[in-house]
């Protein structure tokens, strides 16, 4: 029995279908299966001015500080002046007083009263003994006039006379010293009667004898006080500093190596803060005595510190003052026209050296380059590299030479 026409026509539809499903199911499969573009950064080459930064914290500093010290041991009184006070030069900035004696106590006193009574009757001894002396030389003198009539008269010889003129002498160096013993005897009384009434005050007096004043050599404004309440004071100590605020500098650690590409007078910008203009500051001194400091990660580095002066049309007028901290940018050099790539676009080459891929026709190509010079952000570079090619930026390991990507402006999240 032969099938009908109608039966023969369903049969190859239904092979049709069975076909075309078939191909459908191996070409989902296929798609599945073949490997997608990655989508990829890219960033672009370009022509421009390339400038080489080294960027450092720092701090700003008055460049002239004074430090007002005590001339003289003593009892310095409460100062009146804060941190900030604006001082005038020849302003008086501190006094300082004698030191005030120390209390004696009763068994203390007792016994510089008795010092006092031991020290008069010393003197009038001493002063007997002067009266005694004084009586001794009218009665030498006395005989040696008696002596020298005698003589003159020839009842007496030669000799007697010059025994008579030597007693009297005797006797003139006799009194003088007893008048010296009387005058240390009167001297030590009065020191005596001295430390008896030194403890009698206890409060110092308002004479301004023996006061001795510390004043400002230069105008400018108080930086520290070290001592502030009243209290004694040694000679030498540190009351407080003082120093023009409108005078800054900069000093910024660097590594020993970067301080070595800085030239004097080389241009350094400062920022002080968001939001302000940058301070202009020029490249005063390089230390040359280095220091190690511990990095954040715990390696020992070799930093030396760079002085910077702020020029004086570029005064800070935002209040920044004595300790704040800056953000210093250092030009070490300026290319202008230089060809650069961005610096995430760099890898390193198989061979050795630097490279970069290229985003051509979909599919990325690596090229050889030759860096030239490198900032934060971007690369100068020489090779084969128009302006304008695109980039892949920081590629993953997983990207080969010949990939297929597609790209994506750098900044670009959609």
């Amino acid at each position: 029995m032969t099938d009908s026409p109608s039966r023969l026509r369903h049969r190859a539809r239904s092979r049709v279908a069975a076909l075309a499903f078939g191909l459908s199911l191996v070409s989902l499969v296929a798609w599945l299966l073949w490997p997608q573009p990655l989508l990829v950064e890219t960033g672009p080459v370009t022509i421009g001015p390339f400038e080489q930064i080294l960027r450092e914290d720092g701090r700003l500093r008055v460049r002239d500080r004074y430090q007002m010290a005590a001339p003289v041991a003593g009892a310095l009184g409460r100062l009146s002046l804060r941190v900030g006070d604006v001082v005038q030069a020849g302003q008086v900035l501190a006094s300082i007083h004698p030191v005030v004696p120390a209390l004696i106590d009763a068994r203390s006193r007792e016994v510089l009263a008795r010092r006092v009574d031991a020290a008069a009757a010393a003197s009038e001894a001493a002063r007997a003994q002067e009266g005694r002396a004084q009586a001794g030389l009218a009665q030498a003198r006395l005989e040696a006039q008696r002596t020298e009539r005698l003589a003159e008269s020839r009842f007496v010889a030669p000799a007697a006379v010059d025994q008579a003129r030597a007693a009297l002498r005797i006797q003139e160096r006799t009194l003088e010293a007893a008048q010296a013993e009387a005058l240390a005897a009167s001297h030590a009384l009065a020191e005596a009667r001295a430390a008896l009434a030194g403890g009698a005050s206890t409060s110092r007096g308002t004479s301004p004898d023996g006061v001795r004043q510390v004043r400002a050599p230069v105008g400018g404004r108080v930086l520290r006080v070290l001592q502030e309440s009243a209290a004694p004071v040694a000679a030498g100590q540190v009351l407080l500093e003082i120093g023009d605020t409108a005078r800054l500098e900069a000093v910024i650690d660097l590594l020993s190596g970067d301080a070595l590409r800085l030239q004097a007078g080389g241009r350094v910008d400062l920022h002080t803060g968001s939001g302000q203009p940058p301070l202009v500051g020029r490249v005063a001194r390089i230390e040359p005595v280095a220091f190690t400091r511990l990095s954040a990660l715990g390696i020992e580095e070799q930093r030396v510190n760079v002085v910077v002066a702020i020029d004086e049309d570029a005064r800070p007028g935002s209040g920044a003052g004595d300790g704040f901290r800056v953000d210093a940018i250092f030009r070490v050099s300026r290319v202008d026209d230089a060809l650069m790539v961005p610096s995430g676009a760099l890898v390193r080459a198989r061979e050795g050296g630097w490279a970069v891929l290229r985003v051509a026709d979909g599919r990325v190509r690596q090229v050889a380059i030759e860096v030239l010079d490198r900032n934060v952000d971007f690369a100068r570079v020489g090779g084969p590299l128009a302006p304008g090619e695109r980039l892949v930026l920081y590629p993953g390991a997983n990207l080969r030479d010949g990939d297929r990507v597609r790209s994506r402006a750098a900044g670009d999240r959609h």
